[in-house]
């Protein structure tokens, strides 16, 4: 089976990957994207101590939906097979992890996202899953 995994950070060029990705499933009989957004642990000891992992947890699904917002209707209109999740851990590396796990076939995500770093032609992020995965990858400008 093919499945096609799509990072999403509520960036322009991730909303394009979905739409790249949406595209190839149209090729594809029974394709299903697994679409995902990775929030970045706090790793302050402060904030540990001063919030519980419950609302920690809260925050990480809260501003995930947030950034899978953009792209939800235009799933939903596709008529695609299609989920979503929101996922927390180092971002390049819960990536690759993930596309292993469940067994992607390909990885469709942007070159550049929201990260902090701007500027670089292809995103540093991009770049870290490149060099992790076996798993093909297509980069979204």
């Amino acid at each position: 089976m093919n499945k096609f995994l799509i990072p999403v950070d509520g960036s322009e060029a991730s909303v394009r990957a979905v739409e790249a990705a949406v595209k190839a499933a149209a090729l594809i009989n029974g394709a299903e994207l697994l679409v995902i957004n990775v929030q970045p642990p706090i790793v302050s000891g402060n904030v540990k101590r001063f919030f519980s992992a419950e609302v920690l947890q809260e925050y990480y699904q809260d501003e995930g939906r947030t950034a899978l917002a953009p792209v939800n209707e235009y799933l939903e209109k596709a008529g695609v097979n299609y989920e979503t999740e929101v996922v927390v851990g180092p971002v390049a590396d819960t990536i690759a992890s993930y596309a292993r796990t469940k067994g992607c076939s390909n990885i469709f995500m942007g070159t550049r996202g929201l990260g902090r770093i701007t500027g670089l032609v292809l995103g540093s992020i991009a770049t870290k899953v490149i060099s992790l995965t076996d798993t093909p990858v297509t980069l979204i400008k």
